[in-house]
C-alpha cells in the first residue's frame, strides 16, 4: 500500500502519476478536509473534489479547479439576487455538493460519501478524508482577526498578512476508519507537494496521525512544494515566512524533519542538497514541475521507489 497525504492541486497531479506507476488498488489518498466549508446550505470539500476531478481527467485545465465544460447559470442567478457570490460553484460541480450534503443528512459519513463519489468517477484507487469529524482551518490576519481558510484563500485572494493558523475541531476529531492502519502498514508514505501549513498540517493535526507518520519516518518521502524559494501555486511561500520559517527547500526539510527521511527537491534547488542532508533528510534532486511533459510520471516513480 502507498499512502499519500494529500491537499488539492499538487496532490491530485501527483496521484495521476502514482496510479500509473503502481497498481491503483494499492494506493490510498488521505485528504485534507480543513478547507471544507458549508455554503448555500451545502457541504463543500474542495481538496477531495480536486482529487476526484483531476484524477478522473475532468478538471478544468484553465482554472486548475472545478470541472471542465462548466456552466455558471446558478451563480449568475444568485448574483442577480445580490447573494453570496465570492465562492464560485459551477452547475455540474453543484451536483457533487448536493449529493454529498444529502447523503450526510441521511447519516452517511464523509468517508462513505467520498467512496461513493470515487466509485461514480471510476477511480481505481482509495480516497478518504482524514476524519469524518468537523475540522476547519482558521486563519488569524493582521487587520481582520480570525477568518475561515476559504475566506482568506478565495474571498481575500490570500493577500492579507497572517499571524497564526489553527485547526478548529482537531482535538476532538478521530481519524477516519482505516487511516491509522494504512499508515502503519504502508510500503511507503508519501507527503504530496501540497501547502505544508494549510493542507498537510491539518491532516497531521488529527490525533494519532502525526505520531503514526513519525513512526514510519524511514519509509516516508515528501515532495517540496517550494521551488526556487517560491510556491508554484497558492500562498505556501508567504505563509511559511509569516509563520517564522524559511521559504526554501531547506525550510521544507526542517518542517518535515521528524516525519520524512527523504525529500524530493527540484533541480533548481540542487545547491541546497548538502544543507538538507545535514538535517538527516536525504535529498532527491529531479524535475518536479508537473506541468512539463513526463515530469509527473518520473516524479511518481521516484516517490514510489519504482524509478
Amino acid at each position: 500500500m502507498y499512502v499519500v497525504l494529500s491537499g488539492g492541486v499538487g496532490a491530485a497531479r501527483l496521484l495521476t502519476g502514482i496510479t500509473r506507476a503502481v497498481p491503483p488498488d494499492h494506493v490510498l489518498a488521505i485528504a485534507n478536509v480543513g478547507d471544507d466549508l458549508n455554503l448555500f446550505g451545502l457541504h463543500i470539500s474542495p481538496d477531495i473534489d480536486t482529487i476526484l476531478y483531476t484524477t478522473a481527467g475532468q478538471v478544468s485545465r484553465e482554472r486548475g479547479w472545478g470541472l471542465t465544460g462548466e456552466s455558471w447559470q446558478a451563480m449568475e442567478m444568485l448574483s442577480s439576487y445580490q447573494g453570496t457570490a465570492w465562492f464560485n460553484l459551477g452547475d455540474r460541480d453543484l451536483g457533487t455538493h448536493l449529493h454529498r450534503t444529502q447523503r450526510l443528512a441521511e447519516g452517511a459519513t464523509l468517508a462513505t460519501v467520498t467512496a461513493e463519489l470515487a466509485k461514480a468517477w471510476n477511480l481505481r484507487f482509495g480516497l478518504t478524508p482524514v476524519t469524518n469529524d468537523r475540522l476547519r482551518t482558521m486563519v488569524s490576519t493582521v487587520d481582520e482577526g480570525e477568518i475561515s481558510f476559504q475566506e482568506y484563500f478565495v474571498r481575500r485572494q490570500h493577500s492579507v498578512p497572517v499571524t497564526s493558523v489553527r485547526f478548529e475541531g482537531a482535538d476532538d476529531a478521530e481519524p477516519a476508519p482505516g487511516v491509522i492502519d494504512a499508515i502503519e502498514q504502508a510500503e511507503r508514505v508519501i507527503i504530496a507537494p501540497s501547502n505544508p501549513v494549510v493542507s498537510i498540517d491539518p491532516v497531521l493535526a488529527v490525533p494519532g496521525i502525526r505520531a503514526a507518520v513519525e513512526r514510519r519516518r524511514n519509509d516516508t518521502i515528501a515532495v517540496s512544494p517550494i521551488i526556487g524559494g517560491k510556491a508554484l501555486k497558492g500562498p505556501a511561500d508567504r505563509l511559511m515566512v509569516e509563520m517564522g520559517h524559511e521559504s526554501s527547500v531547506v525550510g521544507i526539510a526542517k518542517w518535515y524533519q521528524s516525519l520524512a527521511s527523504s525529500l524530493v527537491i527540484d533541480t533548481v534547488d540542487a545547491e541546497h542538497a548538502s544543507a538538507i542532508a545535514s538535517l538527516d533528510v536525504k535529498p532527491i534532486v529531479m524535475p518536479t514541475v508537473m506541468s512539463y511533459p513526463g515530469v509527473t510520471d518520473g516524479l511518481a516513480r521516484a516517490v514510489c521507489g519504482e524509478g
